[in-house]
């Protein structure tokens, strides 16, 4: 979370008489996650939010005010197959959301033995030696906020690439560019084609004050464990891990740290292989969270155990709910 700056980036509302769509400002990969929580027990550190849902009325863009919360959980590179991104083709044109296919569809084994033998093993990530005061993230996200039509049937979802430099105590700079709507289902897609009025977005860029509330990454497991909120289960484990690696620069040991205890919480399935959103291959495992209807899905790097992609997706129907891709991560010295 980033504090003040943060609040002051959601407290500016579209104007709801507009005769076009002006999405509220992308959120980060962090947030996106403490939208998704789907814990059934009380999280006073993460309290989440209500996702950002527009609902397309008279013409008009009107927010929904008390609506629902909408359970999240997700580069920039053109790739084929199930789960591609396709080209931008204008605001009512963006491609249809295929959920990431994984190699063991049917009767995975539990992951625990398959994660900690990938601990055992790690590779350097090639920013294990790079060294200054700024971690740099760049993140593809989508699914907040959310446009549905009047009758709640028809979705889209926005996408935007973040790209933030931040220091230890929070302060830094963030980089925010919209991409074209998204859609879960190809009827939304259709339906959107005929409907949607039209997109006022730009890029956008915010410097960051620093943040009373920063948290350093824990060095040790017990701390790591607090910070991946081992107490609430498996299902907020799964959305935490995004919210480290998007974050921090996670070193080798602690992503060794953080593999250990996805393998030591009950319920994950190792799934193979599987390529992300960015067209990169890696491991998978999920974790189905059938009292909100919700499937986990983290994919590794099976060279360096870090974090490629989160997402979230609807058991039934069978769709994406919301994904999250990391493309890059260094330490440098300056921002911008």
């Amino acid at each position: 979370m980033f504090g003040a700056q943060r609040t002051r980036t959601l407290l500016r509302a579209a104007d709801p008489v507009s005769a076009e769509i002006t999405p509220p400002p992308r959120l980060s990969a962090t947030e996106l996650i403490a939208r998704a929580e789907a814990s059934t027990e009380p999280r006073p550190r993460h309290r989440p939010r209500p996702t950002r849902r527009l609902v397309l009325a008279a013409g008009a863009t009107a927010v929904a005010a008390g609506a629902a919360a909408v359970l999240h959980p997700f580069t920039t590179s053109t790739v084929d197959g199930p789960g591609a991104l396709s080209p931008p083709a204008g605001a009512g044109a963006g491609p249809v959301l295929a959920p990431i296919a994984y190699q063991i569809d049917h009767d995975p084994p539990p992951a625990a033995a398959r994660l900690r033998a990938l601990a055992g093993r790690l590779a350097a990530a090639p920013y294990d030696n790079h060294t200054g005061g700024y971690a740099y993230h760049r993140v593809r996200s989508w699914g907040d906020p959310q446009v549905s039509s009047p009758d709640g049937r028809y979705v889209l979802g926005y996408a935007s690439e973040r790209q933030t430099w931040e220091l230890a105590d929070g302060s830094g700079l963030q980089r925010s560019t919209p991409l074209p709507p998204e859609f879960p289902d190809q009827a939304s897609r259709d339906w959107w084609q005929q409907h949607l009025p039209g997109v006022s977005t730009g890029p956008g860029e915010n410097t960051m004050p620093p943040s009373p509330n920063a948290v350093q990454l824990p060095a040790d497991r017990a701390g790591l464990a607090e910070l991946l909120d081992v107490r609430y289960g498996a299902s907020a484990v799964a959305k935490q891990v995004d919210t480290i690696y998007a974050r921090y620069v996670v070193p080798k040991r602690t992503r060794a740290q953080v593999l250990n205890i996805l393998a030591d919480m009950p319920g994950f399935k190792w799934r193979g292989q599987a390529t992300d959103r960015a067209g990169r291959r890696g491991v998978a495992i999920t974790y189905d969270d059938r009292a909100h209807g919700q499937q986990s899905l983290l994919i590794f790097d099976q060279r360096t155990g870090a974090l490629l992609a989160l997402e979230a997706v609807w058991l039934k129907p069978h769709r994406v709910s919301v994904y999250v891709v990391i493309l890059d991560t260094v330490r440098t010295a300056r921002a911008g």
